[in-house]
Formats: C-alpha cells, sequence, structure tokens
C-alpha cells in the first residue's frame, strides 16, 4: 500500500510539474494533480489497453510511435474528466505525455519507489 501511495504521490507530482511547464497545460492546484493522477491511471488501466487494440494496424506501420498519439488522447481525456484540469491541443499533449513519463521515471527511480 506505501509504495502504491508512493507511485500516485509520484504521478501527481509530475503532472504538476508537467503544468509549470507547459503553457498549454493549466492546473489549478496540487490537490487537482492529485485527482488528474487518480483519473490518470484508471484511464491508463482501461482505456489505454482498448485503444492499443483498436490502433493496431496504424501502430504497426507506424513502428508504435502512434503509442505516443494514444498516449497524449489519454491525457487529454483526464483533463476533460477533472475540473481544474485543462490541456490544449493534440500536439501539446503528446509532447506533454513524453516529458511526464520520463519525469515520473526520474522521481521514481531517485526516490527508488518500484512497481512490485
Amino acid at each position: 500500500m506505501k509504495k502504491f501511495i508512493l507511485r500516485w504521490l509520484s504521478s501527481a507530482v509530475s503532472i504538476y510539474i508537467i503544468a509549470k511547464l507547459f503553457e498549454n497545460i493549466y492546473i489549478s492546484g496540487f490537490i487537482v494533480a492529485l485527482w488528474a493522477a487518480v483519473i490518470l491511471g484508471i484511464a491508463n488501466t482501461i482505456v489505454k489497453p482498448m485503444l492499443i487494440i483498436l490502433t493496431l494496424p496504424i501502430n504497426i506501420v507506424s513502428l508504435g510511435l502512434f503509442t505516443f498519439v494514444v498516449n497524449g488522447l489519454i491525457l487529454k481525456l483526464s483533463a476533460g474528466i477533472v475540473p481544474g484540469f485543462r490541456v490544449n491541443g493534440l500536439f501539446g499533449a503528446i509532447i506533454a505525455s513524453i516529458v511526464l513519463s520520463l519525469l515520473n521515471l526520474i522521481i521514481t527511480s531517485v526516490f527508488g519507489i518500484s512497481e512490485d
């Protein structure tokens, strides 16, 4: 349970930092970032696998690069659900989702939070 909470906090911190780095992403506060991390986690668990399967032909042709578009769509979907969290533009969402993943990886590595 402790690792789950630490990973959740790490995702929330990553989302909050990304909102400060990118002009096209707005978040009204850290509490909203916590909610955004929950919704993003749920969307990544439930919606993303379905989108990956539906877009499999495009993903194969693009050698997996279309996954970045799916990640951007998941980020925009999460922003549409959480009040106080907004992502403008698909291209910005794609770039932000890449940076978000890298930032989350760095934070979890620095603090030794594993996925066990």
